[in-house]
């Protein structure tokens, strides 16, 4: 993975030197481990003049192997206890090197950090990073797909141990906590964001946070999760009908929501405008009268962080490339009767490699458990 890591930081430079940076300091920690390999806590990564460092504030030897720094990075640990903030001393470190201008991720930073970066080094021009790393984030190579792949079957084995289990009286928060202790079991990291877990008049709510509902005959349960693998983070969220056979009108409802998501997974082609697949799937939903309660957006991409770039909602702005894991997730909610979520984790694929490529693969069958 070495050159991998070292690939990805000459494309960041590349970027920097054409902006007139000839130094970067990576501050915001999902950038600092695309590039470094690791991020322990506060670190910052700096793309030296002449030398690349990765500067904590603490030791690393104790993470675990997988998030060990890229062996060809040097690590600068500053002295002392609690060691100073990294990423003042990493624009002292630039200065040093005989940058005269820091690339910056502003935001990222606090005005008062800001404000000490320039006063380390008052000779040193800090320019804006913008979102540069995070755009190098978007497409995903194999490696960083394989890790979702393996997040999404551990995600859908959690879920599926859930599904056999006696769910009549059991409090929403209880099945949260257990679907995050079964993520762990089966080898995830931890859990890709709070277990969402909504019953009855909640379920189809999106964010909803478990309560100490229980779980009753006849309610729509909605159940949203995701594990973390190696950092990379996945998603899926599905509806089921508890007890009896589901009424008429959860049918409905259901086969509505399917149909939109349906009609937003197959709108995933390298080329497509993101706010063509929100709009292949808000348009099921509109026809049906659904105009008012629906999502900002049907979708966004993943890695390591659950919400990244390209975002899928109607503003949009952008197209879908290849090897680009991204959520489809429409769903209704009404309130004082509940609704219905289906989300899904895939890759944009081409069509001549088979199109999307599904990563969580629980049936989307509405099952009466």
């Amino acid at each position: 993975m070495s050159e991998v890591y070292a690939a990805r930081r000459t494309r960041l430079r590349e970027y920097c030197n054409a902006g007139g940076s000839a130094a970067a300091l990576v501050s915001r920690p999902a950038n600092v481990r695309y590039l470094a390999g690791a991020a322990p806590h506060g670190a910052v990564l700096l793309l030296g003049k002449t030398e690349d460092l990765l500067v904590c504030a603490g030791p690393t030897a104790d993470r675990p192997t997988q998030e060990r720094p890229d062996e060809a990075l040097r690590v600068q640990t500053l002295p002392g206890v609690g060691g100073g903030d990294p990423a003042v001393a990493a624009a002292g470190l630039a200065a040093g090197q005989g940058a005269d201008s820091l690339a910056v991720e502003e935001h990222h930073l606090t005005v008062a950090r800001h404000r000490a970066l320039g006063s380390v080094a008052p000779g040193l021009r800090l320019a804006g990073l913008g979102g540069a790393v995070e755009q190098l984030r978007v497409v995903k190579d194999e490696e960083e797909i394989s890790c979702l792949r393996i997040g999404a079957e551990i995600t859908d084995q959690a879920l599926g141990e859930l599904l056999e289990s006696i769910l009549v009286g059991r409090t929403e928060r209880h099945l949260a906590l257990e679907l995050e202790r079964r993520l762990v079991d089966h080898g995830a990291d931890g859990p890709a964001f709070p277990t969402s877990v909504a019953t009855g008049p909640n379920a189809g709510r999106p964010g909803h946070r478990p309560t100490d509902r229980r779980v009753e005959e006849g309610d729509f349960l909605s159940v949203c999760l995701g594990a973390t693998y190696r950092g990379y983070r996945c998603e899926i969220g599905r509806t089921f009908v508890i007890g009896t056979a589901p009424a008429d009108w959860q049918i409905e409802l259901y086969d509505l929501v399917f149909a939109a998501q349906r009609a937003g997974r197959e709108s995933l082609v390298p080329g497509a405008a993101c706010r063509d697949v929100d709009r292949a799937a808000r348009q099921v939903l509109d026809s049906a009268g659904y105009t008012e309660g629906l999502t900002a957006l049907t979708g966004h991409g993943v890695g390591l962080e659950i919400d990244e770039d390209p975002q899928l909602s109607p503003a949009a702005m952008g197209k879908l490339d290849a090897c680009v894991p991204v959520t489809v997730e429409p769903g209704v909610h009404l309130p004082g009767r509940g609704g219905v979520r289906i989300d899904d984790t895939l890759v944009v694929r081409p069509e001549a490699d088979g199109g999307p490529e599904l990563l969580t693969i629980t049936t989307k069958e509405l099952l009466a458990l």
